[in-house]
């Protein structure tokens, strides 16, 4: 049996000093310190040992730790990958094709820096639901309130809140409202055009490609990054099979390829489609330590970076297993 410590990265910037400080992240310097406590206390690993662990029954050193950044932003080509170099190890990163190939902000991240641009998420709130009553013709929608009452349910890392305005303009509405939605809370709290932003945000596909020539992991994060347990079967087969083409197109290994679940949103149909086109791993969000004689290789868990400590010298906590 080995166990497997799988690190989940998303914003790694200096955020203080940013236009955007109150943007949910990892400052940049607490990265290089729990690089130096994984170093300290884990013995990184690769991708190629992990598919080994799993399906050849390699076994993985003791306290074995996996770094994997998701959704392909500048932020990890800048500063991320730069400190991986310089440790000696490999970083697992995992692109929503459409941001590189499309020139277009996700909506995830259209959402996220609208609530790093408001300081009054109440006032967001009611911003909202004007703009809800304004696109909500033509779509069969419940009321704005049954929407808050389902949805207003705090998690670890965000109020209730702030989850509501997540899942409502991420999932809960139809896409097109949902878009229309965004753009407009973008166009009025975020002062960029969106292409400029885009260029800021996301890496482009030289620096992906030169990342995969030199020893890091790309892998698929879908193309539009939908939730793709909520996809029909055409739709979703369509989605992973334009993020296969875009591996191929940046050079990076498409035979025992791996993928990281938008949002986590991993289903049984989903994990039977990926396994069918020759995934071999797939990441997911659920909070443990893998075991590689246990899990599905298509339901790994993560930690989140809030999960281990952020000092070099810190003690190890409750999952250093």
């Amino acid at each position: 049996m080995s166990d497997l410590t799988v690190v989940m990265y998303h914003y790694v910037r200096p955020i203080a000093k940013s236009k955007y400080p109150s943007i949910k992240g990892l400052e940049f310097d607490l990265f290089k310190e729990q690089v130096k406590f994984i170093k300290n206390n884990y013995n990184p690993v690769t991708i190629d040992e992990v598919y080994e662990s799993f399906y050849n029954g390699h076994k993985l050193p003791p306290h074995a730790a996996l770094m994997t950044f998701d959704d392909a932003y500048s932020d990890h080509f800048k500063y991320a990958y730069p400190v991986l170099k310089e440790h000696g190890m490999q970083g697992c990163f995992y692109a929503p094709a459409k941001t590189i190939v499309e020139k277009e902000v996700l909506d995830v991240n259209k959402i996220h820096f609208i609530l790093a641009s408001c300081d009054n998420v109440s006032e967001l709130i009611s911003n909202t639901k004007v703009l809800f009553d304004l696109f909500r013709d033509g779509h069969e929608v419940k009321e704005f309130e049954e929407y808050f009452s389902e949805l207003a349910v705090a998690n670890r890392f965000d109020t209730k809140e702030v989850i509501f305005i997540k899942r409502l303009l991420q999932v809960a509405l139809p896409e097109e409202m949902r878009k229309n939605i965004c753009r407009a809370l973008f166009n009025t709290h975020v002062e960029t055009t969106e292409e400029e932003f885009c260029d800021e945000l996301y890496m482009s596909q030289e620096q992906l490609s030169q990342m995969a020539s030199d020893g890091m992991h790309i892998g698929s994060h879908g193309y539009n990054h939908y939730w793709w347990n909520k996809l029909d079967s055409e739709t979703l087969n369509n989605e992973i099979d334009k993020s296969i083409a875009f591996l191929k197109a940046i050079g990076a290994h498409t035979e025992n390829w791996t993928a990281c679940y938008p949002y986590g949103s991993s289903s049984q149909e989903v994990t039977d489609i990926l396994r069918g086109k020759g995934c071999k791993l797939a990441f997911t969000t659920a909070v443990d330590v893998a075991k590689t004689d246990v899990n599905d290789p298509l339901l790994i868990p993560r930690l989140d970076t809030n999960d281990l400590p952020k000092e070099a010298t810190a003690k190890t906590n409750q999952w250093f297993r």
